[in-house]
């Protein structure tokens, strides 16, 4: 290692030392996030070396970043300060410290600041939703204002300005005898929550909904979805809570359970918190108890107990929790970002990530958690998402 080499290490070594006792200037805290956003220096150091051993270096160097940061319980979720995203960020300089690479190499030649107007334009999702009502009428919730947006079966529904739709007893209300459906409808890039006639609560992710009765009535509650939905249910001993999605049924009296139901997705999953359910499903039952997950194929239901909760839940919590195969992961990131996704080759399910970033976070930052692998690597092209090896 050169001279100007050691003296940069030391420089930076300098800086962290004085960030993590609070005493770092703004001038100091800018000079690390222009080195951590790839600066000059990364060509300065980087002179002498063939591009394979650039992508080497590059890649070993991600891969420590990746077993330190995210294996070590630093949840990108937990980020939401710039001040922290510099401590993440001088958490690399150390490891590419160590590893004697102070450089990000650009592996295609689109710049960074070229990938970074193109992820701008594609913005998180938020609340929105489409709904329903019996006589078919369409509201749109996004545009509607709160307070109470129509009555139906004696029930009044009402918008909050949380993002809930509310339906209680009217104050004057007359029931129906006969049920009348409304429906929620969530798009692509979208999610919203309801509090049901029983108090039930459903919260529904992207491309999602949910056909319910205005007022339960009779000797059961039952409600369809399609997409994913997580359920709190009031308990009601004398009138079971069913749910329908693509020919299965769960059935429960008082519990807390999240259904995966989406048409593009090889199983349907249903996962307990509380309680306990029942699925049905082409005349096979399974009973589950707390912490397992039924998968329904065309096959059989199979029971798991090998599942992270917080990760079948971190939708609805507001983030990405990277657990799953890489198809299931980026089946996600389109859902919520409204994105295409195209694989340049087979999609490699076998790969591994980690970390934890929020859903409100600018989906390059998305991606570059998935990249610190070194083994995938992502382009944005309009509003698609090219997965390269």
């Amino acid at each position: 290692m050169s001279s100007n080499q050691e003296e940069y290490k030391k420089h930076l070594l300098e800086i962290m030392t004085r960030l993590k006792s609070g005493e770092a200037t703004e001038a100091e805290l800018r000079e690390i996030d222009q080195w951590y956003e790839g600066s000059a220096s990364d060509e300065k150091y980087a002179d002498g070396m063939s591009n394979s051993e650039k992508l080497q270096a590059k890649a070993k160097m991600l891969q420590r970043i990746n077993s330190r940061i995210y294996q070590e319980a630093v949840p990108l979720r937990k980020i939401n300060t710039h001040q922290n995203l510099r401590k993440m960020a001088l958490a690399a300089v150390l490891l590419v410290i160590a590893s004697g690479s102070i450089f990000f190499y650009q592996q295609n030649r689109q710049s960074k600041s070229d990938q970074q107007i193109l992820a701008n334009k594609i913005a998180p999702g938020g609340n929105k939703a489409i709904l329903t009502l019996a006589n078919g009428q369409k509201i749109n919730l996004n545009d509607a204002l709160n307070g109470q947006l129509a009555t139906q079966s004696g029930m009044r529904i009402t918008k909050t300005a949380n993002g809930q739709l509310v339906y209680e007893v009217a104050k004057d209300g007359s029931s129906e005898t006969t049920p009348q459906y409304n429906t929620i409808e969530v798009p692509v890039g979208g999610q919203w929550q309801a509090i049901l006639a029983d108090g039930s609560r459903v919260w529904l992710n992207a491309l999602s909904s949910i056909t319910f009765p205005t007022a339960f009535t009779g000797k059961e509650r039952r409600v369809e979805i399609k997409g994913e939905a997580y359920f709190e249910i009031a308990h009601n001993k004398a009138m079971p809570f069913r749910v329908s999605s693509l020919g299965q049924t769960v059935e429960v009296l008082g519990t807390h359970f999240n259904v995966m139901a989406y048409a593009d997705e090889k199983v349907i999953k249903t996962t307990l918190l509380e309680g306990s359910v029942k699925i049905s499903d082409g005349g096979r039952t399974q009973l589950l108890k707390p912490g397992e997950q039924a998968q329904v194929s065309a096959n059989n239901i199979k029971v798991t107990n090998d599942v992270d909760i917080e990760d079948v839940v971190a939708w609805k919590n507001g983030y990405f929790k990277f657990a799953d195969n890489l198809e299931s992961t980026m089946n996600k990131i389109a859902r919520w970002y409204d994105v295409e996704v195209v694989y340049e080759d087979k999609p490699d399910n076998s790969l591994s990530f980690g970390g934890e970033v929020s859903r409100t976070r600018n989906i390059r930052d998305v991606l570059n958690i998935m990249e610190y692998t070194g083994k995938i690597h992502f382009k944005i092209e309009g509003r698609r998402i090219l997965v390269k090896k």
